[in-house]
Order: structure tokens, then sequence, then C-alpha cells
């Protein structure tokens, strides 16, 4: 007798074992899930859905407050805990209650069985009752309580198509699961069993009464809560609609979460991120049609990026779903620091030393100046921070353009050549390509004493850094670099715009003593802005997003603050244009005289006389009466001149030995 009923357990136990392994229970909607992004102190930077739409996250019961657990079990499954999968009792009372009325009351069915239906829907029917039945035994077999309790966390229904809890509460609450009080956590447990009919924003007075059914009848002592806390839960407010789910850093995230089976942690900064993202809302509405903005923002000494805008999100954007920080662009003078700083490295010039800003041919390439103008003999300094052309065109002459490709590739920020072509001197004024991420990073590499190192997205050990420039030769171009902004802005920043041919990109790029920044305004099809410059377009924006930046740690400003007093000339009164003895000629329009240093206001003589202009302006505009000499002077608030004679020849009159310029009024890069 005994050995047949252990034969028959045996044969059950078997067959039991065998229809688990024919007939696994369906994993794949649990597995199915969306991915949250975190940025580096864990909070939610965005949120992207399960493939079909559907906002689901994988949910533990570490992911929510004990409360909400004790609330569920209390309202659904009060001895979960304790039965088999299957409670008797339960499946009982609602087979009486089911004969006495003629249809269902209660249904009897435990969490787990719950968590079955929610893996695998289906009609509610006797047959479809049987198969939750045998599902939760499969269930409790092969996982534990914690872990059915994570597959009902995952999948419950919470309206629309938002499931689990921890979706639910961006939804309706707008923050994690983990901080649900009671009003809320008994909410989104009563509107598991109803999502249609007791959506708050839908059915608000449903919705009220489901959740204080909740605190008032199932979920008292049992679930933990104090009659004070349950009143206060039961005076809570109703969330009135669906939230947004979490979307900063859209084109990041998007692009990081590409192939990731879990969740992805970002270096970002979730405030700086959303303040950067506001900025840029502000900013978009005052640029001209079409036009899109990018930033990028890292720290210096760990080159993780803290904010990143790729361009305006949505089907109406600007940008789209195209990242614009990716985006293949002319750099236009941006290129222009490191240039002067591999000059600096190899001797070929100084901060100090004299350089021609004056016409000149290299074999066929002529380069002019984004003014059209010249400005004589300056400093290398002055050059660099004037943006001037022909002296950024000679210094590459020097260096060779091919040896100024390779360093840039070596700093991160390879230039991209057209198909065939080698490296040339247009190199020096934007004749390649590149991107916002390369050129922050190669502001990054002059701002740490010429270390060079990648940008950085996902938290990990920082990598060794490779010396790309001498560091005395780079601390010089940074300190050339610190400027105060145009319109006003934080002290101690040191800059540089650039700008493509035919306004197609504007720049600006910056760093204090922390972060490295920078900003591209551009249209995304890559057509011309006439007349946008990185100084009147990029610059300000620049400005601003170095407000939202703390402050630099005062030690490590001095390195760079200090470093242009003492390594550039004093800003002493120049004349930078027209240069001594230069030749101009009769009938070319208004010669514009510029200066340089000194203390505003200046005046502006010619042969002793003065010219009419704006005191606050470094220039003035002069139209020659006639062919002769004359000698342009000015002076500033201090007393302090310098003065040029230059000549005027008669249009058919050339002179040797002389530059012939010919000038066309100045305009801001």
């Amino acid at each position: 007798m005994i050995r047949a009923a252990l034969i028959a357990a045996a044969a059950l136990l078997l067959g039991a074992v065998l229809l688990d392994r024919i007939f696994p229970p369906d994993l794949a909607r649990l597995n199915t899930t969306g991915i949250e992004v975190f940025d580096r102190e864990g909070r939610t930077l965005s949120v992207l859905p399960a493939p079909g739409g559907t906002w689901r996250l994988r949910t533990t019961t570490a992911d929510v407050p004990p409360q909400l657990v004790d609330l569920l079990i209390a309202a659904e499954d009060r001895r979960f805990r304790s039965h088999p999968g299957v409670d008797p009792v339960a499946l009982a009372r609602a087979s009486v209650q089911w004969i006495r009325a003629g249809r269902v009351v209660s249904g009897g069915s435990t969490l787990t069985m719950q968590a079955a239906r929610l893996l695998e829907p289906r009609p509610r029917t006797l047959r479809s009752k049987l198969i939750e039945i045998f599902r939760a035994v499969q269930l409790e077999a092969r996982f534990s309580k914690d872990e059915i309790l994570g597959i009902w966390l995952t999948l419950a229904p919470q309206g629309g198509n938002i499931e689990g809890i921890r979706a639910g509460s961006l939804a309706w609450f707008g923050r994690p699961a983990a901080g649900l009080d009671a009003a809320e956590s008994a909410l989104l447990v009563a509107l598991a069993r109803r999502p249609a009919a007791l959506r708050p924003d839908r059915h608000p007075e449903n919705a009220r009464a489901a959740r204080d059914a909740v605190l008032a009848r199932r979920g008292g002592p049992a679930a933990g809560l104090s009659p004070e806390d349950r009143d206060l839960a039961l005076a809570a407010a109703m969330p009135d609609r669906r939230l947004p789910m979490p979307r900063l850093a859209p084109h990041l995230a998007r692009e990081m979460a590409r192939g990731a089976t879990g969740n992805v942690a970002l270096t970002l900064d979730a405030p700086l991120q959303r303040a950067t993202e506001r900025l840029a809302a502000d900013i978009l509405p005052t640029l001209p049609d079409r036009v899109a903005l990018a930033i990028v923002v890292a720290e210096i000494g760990t080159r993780e990026v803290r904010a990143l805008i790729g361009g305006e999100w949505g089907a109406e954007s600007r940008a789209g779903a195209l990242d614009l920080t990716r985006a293949v662009r002319s750099p236009g003078s941006a290129l222009k620091p490191f240039l002067y700083a591999m000059a600096f490295e190899r001797g070929i010039a100084q901060p100090g030393t004299l350089i021609a800003d004056l016409p000149r041919h290299f074999g066929a390439y002529a380069p002019e100046n984004f003014s059209r103008d010249f400005a004589g003999r300056v400093t290398a300094a002055d050059a660099l921070r004037m943006s001037l052309n022909l002296p950024a065109v000679a210094l590459l002459d020097q260096i060779g353009a091919l040896r100024f490709a390779s360093a840039l590739k070596a700093a991160g920020a390879g230039p991209r050549l057209p198909r065939g072509a080698d490296a040339s001197l247009p190199l020096a004024l934007g004749g390649a390509g590149t991107t916002l991420r390369e050129l922050t990073t190669l502001y990054a590499t002059i701002a740490d004493h010429g270390r060079a190192m990648a940008l950085r997205l996902t938290p990990g050990p920082v990598t060794e850094a490779q010396q790309a420039v001498e560091r005395r030769a780079a601390d010089a171009v940074a300190a050339i670099l610190v400027q105060n902004f145009p319109g006003g802005g934080p002290a101690g920043v040191a800059w540089k715009t650039g700008t493509s041919w035919g306004g197609r990109d504007s720049w600006a790029m910056g760093f204090d003593g922390r972060h490295v920044a920078g900003v591209w305004i551009g249209r995304p099809d890559g057509t011309a802005m006439p007349g946008a410059t990185g100084r009147q377009a990029a610059l300000p924006v620049l400005a601003r997003v170095f407000a939202l930046l703390p402050e630099a740690p005062l030690q490590r400003m001095r390195v760079v603050a200090d470093a242009p007093r003492q390594q550039a000339p004093a800003d002493r009164l120049r004349l930078l244009f027209p240069p001594q003895g230069a030749a101009l000629a009769e009938g070319a329009g208004p010669v514009t005289l510029r200066a340089a240093g000194g203390r505003r206001p200046l005046a502006f003589l010619v042969d002793g006389a003065p010219i009419e202009h704006e005191a606050a302006r470094r220039e003035a505009a002069w139209v020659p009466p006639g062919p002769g000499f004359y000698r342009i002077t000015v002076l500033d608030a201090d007393g302090a001149a310098a003065s040029a004679a230059v000549r005027v020849r008669a249009a058919d009159a050339p002179v040797a030995g002389a530059p012939e310029i010919r000038l066309i009024p100045a305009s801001s890069r």
C-alpha cells in the first residue's frame, strides 16, 4: 500500500516535471522592457519605451517602498507568503460566491496567479483559470516570493500603454517609485485591477474610491499604516493628468541605449542638463528659420560630459532625430588655438612675436581676412585674439599641414578631408570637417595643459592622458584666450569663435578652470546663414552656458588667467591699421583706421586734424582727400599716442617697394 502510494507520488512528481519542461512559462513580456537612462548620481534622465511603444520598466521589490508591497499583499493576497501559488481557501470562497450569485463575485486569484496572467494574458474563462493555476505552481517552483512580486510589479497595468509600478510612478507622479507615499502606492495598487475604468485623469471619483478602499478596508494595520497615516493618505489629492516620461538628453539617451540590454548610466549631471535644455529652448525661437543649436559641456579633469544638447527634438523640430554634436561641419577659425600652440612649441613664434598681417600669396593660395582688410604688424597673441587669417596660414606653412593634421588626430580631433585630398594650408581656416564633440575634446586638451584624452559619456576609470602639445605652449594659448565676453558674462573664461564659409556654421568654444564647453549654431541641412558669425550668434550662448556652471576653483583659474599677464605684452596703445609705410589706393572708398590697447575714449587724427567717430569704438572711417603723404595718429585717454606714415597713390601710379592695400570696413567674426 505504502509502496503504491510512493509510486503514485513519484509518477505525479515526474509528470509535473515533464509538464513543466514541455510547457515552460513564457517570460518574454517580463524580459521585454524599456530602458531607463540615469545620470552620474543615479537620477533618471530619460526613459525609452519597450518595443511596441509600451512604457514598461523592470521592477523589483527593492525599487518600491516596503509599504507598497504591504498594501499589495493586504489588498490582493493576504496568505501570499504561505501558500504554494494557489490559495484553496480563496478558490473555495470564490466558487461558492459564483454558485450563489450566478456570476463571478471574486476571482480567488493569488498574486502568483495574477503574475501568471500578466505574463500570458488570456480571455477570462474557466480554461484560462485552470492554466493560471498550473502556471502559478510553476512560478512558485521556479522563483522566490520576492521574484514573483517582481513579475507583478513589472507588468501590472497602470492605464493606457503604461505597465509596471516604476513606469506608473513616473507617469502619474513624476518621480521614481522609491519615493511613493502611502496614498500614491494605494492608487497604483488599485489601478492595476481595472486600469481603463480607474484612470485618475479620466475617472477621478472612481480612482479615489478604489484608492480609499485599498487604504481603508484592506490597507490598515495589516499593511503597516497607523490610523493617522491612513487618514492623511485618504485626504491626499489625486493626480489629474498623465505626465510625460522623462526625456532629458534624448539624442544621447537614444544613442547610448542602442543595443543595451539593461539600464544605462551616463556621466551627465541631470540638473545641469535640465538647465541647459531650458536655455536652448529660450534661445531657439530667437534664431533664424530652420536654424538649430547644439551644446556640449564637459569636466576638464575627467573629460566626463556633464550636459549635451544634440539639437531640438520632435517631429516639427529644426534638427529632428539628428544629433548635431556628431555632425561633421567646417570649424572655421576654431582650430587656430591649437595651431598657435604648435607654433609656440616649435619656437616658430611666441605670444609677443611680431608677425605680418599683410597681403601674401602661398603659391596659388591667397587667403584674406574675414573683414577683407589687414592689420599690418601685430603680435602673435593679438593675431590669435583677432583671429587674423594671414598669420595663421603663414604659421601653418612653417609647421606643415600634414604635421598639423596628425597632431589634431592625436588630440582627438582628426580633420575630415575630402576623399583623396591631402592636408593643405586652408586647414588653418577651417578647410576640413570636424564635430562639436571633437572640438570640445581639442579645447579640453588646451585647457588641461596640452594633455589629450577622449570625452567620456559613461562612468568608469579615467584613462591616462597623452601629452599632445607642450604644456608651456598650451598654457600660453590658454592665457591669450582669457577675455571678457563682449556682451557681459562670467570672468576668467578663455574663448574663441569660428565661422565657416557663408555663415553655415557658427562656433564658440571656451573653458575655465573646471569646465570646457562648445556651442554650434547652424542649419542641419548645411545651407548658408548669410551674415551669421560665431561672435554674433554662438558667443552670447557660450557666455550664458558658463553662467550656468559653478565658479571654477580660484587656484586653477589663476593657472589660466594669470598666464597672459606673464607672457603677453602690456596692453599698450597700438595703431593696428594702416601699418607704417603702407600705400593706399586712391578711390578705394573709406579707410578703416583701427587701434588696440590703451584706455578709451580714443581720438584719431590725420595730420593733426581729428576725425569724427564714436568715442567708445577703436575704429574710425577716413576718406583720403587725394594722393599724397599722411600721418595717422591715435591718442588714448591717458595721452599715449601711436602713429604711422602712409601714402595715398593715384589710381594710375603704382608705388614700388610698399605694400598696396585695398580696404573694406571691418566686420566682426
